[in-house]
C-alpha cells in the first residue's frame, strides 16, 4: 500500500548519531525520544538531529518538547496523552508543524480525533519492556478496530513490541508507518534492518 506518511518504517531513537546512521541507510521518518537531559544538551542534540535529517531526507519527528519543535521548525511532534493538558496545539499548526498524538483506548482515540492530528498512533501492539506502560499488548485486530474508527484518510502508525517479522502484519491491518525502538538501535546491524524493514513493508 502507499503510505500517507513520509514512510512505511518509523524507526524511534535516542540520540542524534541514529538520525545520521539510520537515514543514511533509507530510513525517511525518524522519531527523536530523548529524555532527561539539560536544555542546552538537549537543543544542541535536537539541532543535530535536523542537521542529520536535511541531509539524508529525513521527516524528523520530535517527541515531546512543541516548543523547541516550534522555534526550530521540526518537521513534526509526537504528543503523548498527558502532553495534550499542555501542548498549544494552536501555535504548532501557525508554525505548519505536523503532530502526532500516543493512543492506547476508545477514549484516549477520540480526545485524540476531536483535535485533528496528522497522525494517530496505536500501542503497544505487543508487549514491551522498553517503557513502562499501564496498558496491556493490543494485537493487530486493535489495529483494524482503529483503521474502521478513523476511517480511510487518517494515518494510522502502530508501535510497541515490533519486530521486522510483525511489521508486515501491522501494515495488511491497516497501518500506514510501523514504529519501532529496538529492532533498529539494539540491532547489530541497524543498517541493514532499515533495508530488511523497508523491504518488509513493501507489501
Amino acid at each position: 500500500m502507499t503510505s500517507r506518511l513520509p514512510s512505511p518504517i518509523y524507526p524511534v531513537v535516542d540520540h542524534p548519531r541514529w538520525v545520521e546512521r539510520l537515514g543514511a541507510a533509507g530510513a525517511r521518518f525518524i522519531q527523536l525520544r530523548l529524555k532527561n537531559l539539560d536544555p542546552e544538551i538537549l537543543r544542541a542534540q535536537v539541532i543535530e538531529a535536523q542537521e542529520a535529517a536535511t541531509r539524508h531526507n529525513v521527516r524528523l519527528v520530535l517527541n515531546d518538547y512543541w516548543q523547541l519543535a516550534i522555534e526550530l521548525g521540526i518537521d513534526y511532534i509526537h504528543i503523548g496523552q498527558e502532553d495534550l493538558d499542555t501542548a498549544d496545539l494552536d501555535q504548532i499548526r501557525a508554525a505548519r508543524i505536523a503532530f502526532g498524538i500516543s493512543t492506547h483506548s476508545h477514549e484516549e482515540l477520540q480526545r485524540a480525533l476531536s483535535v485533528s492530528p496528522d497522525y494517530v498512533a496505536l500501542g503497544p501492539i505487543w508487549e514491551t519492556k522498553l517503557k513502562k506502560m499501564i496498558w496491556g499488548p493490543q494485537g493487530v485486530e486493535r489495529l483494524r478496530e482503529w483503521r474502521k474508527i478513523i476511517g480511510p484518510d487518517m494515518p494510522l502508525v502502530a508501535i510497541g513490541g515490533i519486530t521486522r517479522e510483525r511489521a508486515p502484519s501491522c501494515i495488511a491491518a491497516g497501518a500506514d508507518s510501523v514504529a519501532a525502538v529496538s529492532d533498529f538501535i539494539a540491532s547489530p546491524d541497524p543498517e541493514g534492518q532499515v533495508k530488511h524493514w523497508l523491504e518488509a513493508c513493501q507489501i
